[in-house]
């Protein structure tokens, strides 16, 4: 009996060994892993917070992106608008997870003249990042540091990172980790920072 069990329950974890291997080496895993978050920020049992809280931080201007086309984003340009940065790559699951509510974001503010959306993929390889967000059909501006570095006031320890300048030229938003930027509260923010 004992042996039986024994063979039942490595069969058990031979399939499990198996699903995570498969997972891991055709790439899904990432995917899995932002899928069960972004189920559990659209049921809201975990909803991290995106209420704004004062934050004041000289933003800084002096670097340029690449788009995914190839032309280039002097950020200069971008002084006197509202500015969202999200820092992200196509292997982490929290930003892949968030991903859909900064498109919704993107989808209710990009015919505004006054609002910059500027995604910053950190992905080694800027094709794995075009291929990624034309696979989802995110219509999101994605663009990648040159070489001129982003700036230390944007520095992270980790990603996703997103942050939001107001038109005064002042980081208003810094938010390290997953959000759902689809929140009401987000979105009053996002209104406040156009109206001033």
């Amino acid at each position: 009996m004992a042996k039986f069990k024994l063979k039942k329950e490595l069969k058990e974890w031979g399939v499990f060994l198996a699903i995570i291997l498969t997972l891991y080496f055709t790439g899904l895993h990432t995917e899995v892993a932002a899928f069960a978050q972004r189920m559990v920020l659209a049921t809201g049992i975990a909803n991290p917070d995106t209420d704004p809280i004062e934050y004041k931080e000289k933003a800084a201007f002096d670097f340029t992106l690449t788009a995914m086309d190839g032309s280039r984003l002097d950020f200069e340009t971008v002084k006197g608008k509202v500015v969202f940065i999200n820092m992200w790559a196509t292997w982490c699951a929290p930003c892949v997870g968030e991903m859909p509510t900064i498109q919704a974001l993107y989808d209710t503010y990009k015919d505004k003249p006054d609002v910059v959306f500027a995604l910053i993929s950190f992905d080694k390889d800027p094709k794995k990042a075009k291929k990624f967000i034309q696979k989802k059909g995110y219509t999101l501006p994605v663009y990648f540091p040159n070489e001129t570095q982003i700036p230390k006031v944007y520095e992270s320890k980790g990603i996703p990172t997103t942050f939001v300048i107001d038109k005064e030229g002042y980081i208003a938003y810094k938010k390290v980790g997953i959000a759902n930027y689809e929140s009401e509260s987000f979105a009053e923010f996002m209104d406040k920072l156009l109206a001033n």
